[in-house]
């Protein structure tokens, strides 16, 4: 009996691909196959993987080691704010369409409180990408370190800030995107998915650009894109008590060790310093008429008018 169903089953199945080729497909709709590919199509989930950075919260002072690097160790940090927007916005992509959200960063242990906020927010999975060996990296090294690490993942979508408050290159997500050999849509303001494509407004001086994309793509991401949720009760209490996957140089894929780290960085800091502090400026007191007569006349003197 068992083999006269799996016979009749393969004649029902041979039937309904010569109906199909014969443009008769309506014959089988609502039919057991049919429901069996919506049902296949249903549950596969877009993999979406986000890349945010630790980055110096300026307002705690900015330290420099004697090498010009930034000494992170030593000072105050929050998510950097275009990376923040650009998880939004795959939290709003995962409660529209579906989807499972991994944050990825590169940086310090201490980089792990960035990814816990990310799950907080409501991310699904975290990776840590941390070794002595990358520390120093410029925007080449720590895009193939990004590169690296993300071909261990499945995606369809990576999303980048468009920069990063702590160097302000926008040279990163892009840098991936090369790597990986995927293309790439800069500036995005607003992200929408259609079927296999990805969809962008992409910011261009006083208009935008819409661009479309087939995924596996990398979308940059404008700070100003979106207002982040904050982190809620439950998130934080899950976010606390969940495993974040650590990974060295080792689990790195299709990275030479020459594109790591200081030594793999072809930019090198020349000299750094905290902002320039500004004098207090002159201060005057005068009546509207003789003030503004002030004013022009300091603007003549340096050649503004």
């Amino acid at each position: 009996m068992h083999l006269c169903k799996v016979n009749w089953t393969k004649k029902f199945l041979s039937r309904c691909n010569a109906y199909r080729e014969r443009g008769n497909a309506k014959h089988f709709r609502g039919s057991a196959l049919e429901n069996t590919k919506t049902t296949i199509r249903r549950e596969y989930t877009m993999k979406i993987v986000v890349c945010i950075k630790q980055v110096p919260d300026t307002k705690g002072g900015v330290k420099f080691n004697p090498d010009g690097t930034l000494d992170r160790a030593a000072m105050m940090t929050i998510m950097n704010p275009d990376d923040k927007a650009g998880l939004e916005a795959a939290l709003r992509l995962k409660d529209q369409y579906g989807a499972e959200v991994t944050v990825i960063t590169m940086g310090l242990p201490k980089a792990e409180d960035v990814l816990r906020e990310a799950l907080a927010m409501g991310a699904d999975k975290a990776v840590l990408v941390t070794d002595r060996v990358l520390g120093g990296a410029d925007t080449w090294a720590t895009s193939q370190t990004l590169a690296g690490a993300i071909r261990n993942l499945e995606y369809d979508l990576i999303i980048t800030g468009r920069q990063a408050i702590d160097g302000d290159t926008a040279q990163v997500g892009p840098q991936i995107s090369e790597h990986l050999n995927i293309p790439v849509i800069s500036y995005a303001q607003d992200i929408k998915i259609e079927g296999n494509n990805v969809i962008v407004q992409r910011q261009y001086d006083d208009r935008y650009h819409v661009l479309k994309a087939q995924m596996p793509c990398l979308v940059t991401a404008l700070g100003e894109m979106n207002e982040p949720r904050y982190m809620t009760p439950g998130g934080i209490f899950d976010a606390c008590e969940a495993e974040i996957t650590v990974w060295g140089r080792a689990n790195l894929v299709d990275v030479e060790d020459s594109n790591l780290g200081l030594k793999g960085s072809p930019t090198q800091i020349a000299r750094a310093s905290d902002k320039v502090r500004k004098g207090a400026g002159e201060v005057v007191t005068l009546d509207p008429t003789d003030a503004a007569s002030y004013i022009v006349g300091k603007m003549k003197e340096k050649h503004i008018i």
